[in-house]
């Protein structure tokens, strides 16, 4: 699932890029760092490759100092939606819930990108759990923080209009700088069918809104698209 990538240099180079990426590591006792490094292996994963699939046994903490990786969840009927994504020096609930539960992974995590991260074993992320208070805050700092927005997420697809969502994830687009991208894709964003984005879409470009092609969708009038998202999907 994982490659191994090694121990020594590259762990070195990824402490230090991992420092850069997160912030509390400066607050972190030098000691407890080496020992979190001393069992964990550098992994690499090449874009869109799985890091974890549904049902897989979590088997290691995972903390990203660069690069991004995509949850999503997939339905009995086949329908998939995107819960969260983890960016630099994040790390992942779904993750943590299972180490701390010994439960399988309940969902799917997909590299968006070429990706190169720490991971720490099982035994080593419980042993600073229980020893160090600078972990524990690290932790559940992010687990308390990503559930907040998941929780958000929820509220979205169950209470907001789907034009109002599919214009937010436009506007979330064109900010990345992202034309090339397939209906397919915001289907599984918004957590809907293909056929409803196409459908409203298909309405935005009547309306001059967006400029459509084969496997891209561009801003044509960014305004409306912002009135019709509303302040919370605002830049």
């Amino acid at each position: 699932m994982l490659a191994v990538v090694g121990r020594g240099d590259s762990k070195s180079i990824l402490k230090d890029r991992l420092t850069t990426a997160v912030p509390e590591l400066v607050d972190a006792d030098d000691a407890i760092l080496d020992r979190l490094l001393e069992n964990a292996q550098v992994v690499k994963l090449d874009h869109d490759r799985f890091v974890s699939h549904a049902g897989d046994l979590c088997q290691a903490f995972l903390i990203l100092p660069d690069g991004e990786v995509r949850v999503q969840h997939t339905a009995e009927t086949g329908r998939e939606v995107t819960l969260y994504r983890i960016g630099p020096g994040g790390s992942c609930i779904l993750t943590t819930s299972c180490l701390l539960s010994n439960e399988h992974y309940p969902a799917e995590a997909v590299a968006e990108s070429d990706i190169e991260a720490l991971a720490i074993p099982v035994s080593s992320f419980q042993s600073a759990l229980e020893s160090s208070q600078w972990f524990r805050r690290f932790v559940f700092d992010g687990f308390s923080s990503r559930l907040t927005s998941v929780i958000q997420k929820i509220e979205q697809i169950a209470f907001t209009a789907i034009d109002i969502r599919l214009a937010g994830v436009l506007l979330e687009l064109d900010r990345k700088g992202i034309e090339k991208i397939t209906h397919q894709d915001i289907a599984v964003e918004l957590g809907t069918a293909r056929e409803v984005v196409s459908r409203h879409l298909k309405r935005f470009e009547s309306e001059g809104w967006v400029r459509l092609g084969r496997g891209q969708v561009s801003l044509i009038d960014r305004p409306r698209i912002e009135a019709l998202a509303g302040p919370s999907f605002g830049d």
